[in-house]
């Protein structure tokens, strides 16, 4: 009789920096279930614990307790090279200040984490050439970052992420640095990958009109998550 494993699974995850009297617990318990190809906006104020939840949750930093699974594998117990097998196999990230290498191209930033995947160079050409395509930046592939706007950067930066086909895209308030029009373009951008490609998106975000693009909102408080509910419902 099989049983059915979620994609991610936290359960009672702490952290903890520092030691003593110094001693400051972010994560004061976190249990939260992430669905195949769910979108899932995580807020809260700042110091609330969701950045470190999202550093846990992309293998950038473990917990201090509790447990970390994705698809059914205990994360919380793998070996550094083994987290980063999992980064560099099925998480694509986004970040607010897009990341980018200054003076390589807009194709050569893309290729990053094929190289690191030990893609052969005409599979990864073709690879980023094919994300910049999905992200409307055909015929760029050659400029530099400085000859491209900040919403073509984060376009840059969303190719680069999902070059790889990941399981699940983890975006850092990738809206941040843009303009209004910029960031709903980012977001429908965003938004596209995950109905059509079913890539799995976890979102922070302090800006509600952008939550309003996921599925489902997460916010976190003081440590703990305050409110878990579907958009649309009434909390």
């Amino acid at each position: 009789m099989s049983t059915y494993t979620p994609l991610i699974q936290l359960s009672c995850i702490t952290k903890t920096y520092g030691r003593g009297q110094a001693a400051f617990q972010a994560l004061k318990g976190i249990d939260l279930t992430i669905e195949t190809g769910d979108f899932v906006a995580v807020m809260g104020p700042s110091g609330s614990g969701k950045s470190t939840t999202m550093n846990i949750l992309g293998c950038l930093d473990t917990p201090s307790g509790g447990s970390y699974q994705f698809q059914g594998l205990n994360v919380e117990g793998m070996s550094r090279n083994q987290r980063a097998l999992l980064r560099r196999h099925f998480l694509g990230f986004v970040f607010q200040g897009f990341n980018l290498l200054p003076r390589t191209t807009a194709l050569e930033n893309v290729e990053l984490p094929l190289i690191y995947r030990g893609e052969p160079v005409a599979g990864r050409h073709a690879a980023a050439r094919a994300a910049l395509e999905k992200v409307g930046l055909q015929g760029w592939e050659h400029h530099t970052p400085a000859e491209l706007s900040g919403g073509q950067q984060q376009r840059v930066a969303i190719a680069r992420a999902i070059a790889t086909c990941p399981e699940v895209l983890l975006a850092d308030e990738p809206t941040g640095n843009l303009d209004s029009q910029t960031s709903r373009e980012i977001m429908e951008l965003i938004s596209n990958f995950n109905r059509e490609q079913g890539i799995t998106v976890l979102m922070v975000t302090h800006e509600s009109d952008m939550a309003h693009y996921a599925k489902r909102v997460v916010r976190f408080v003081d440590g703990r998550i305050d409110q878990d509910f579907r958009n649309g419902e009434v909390v």
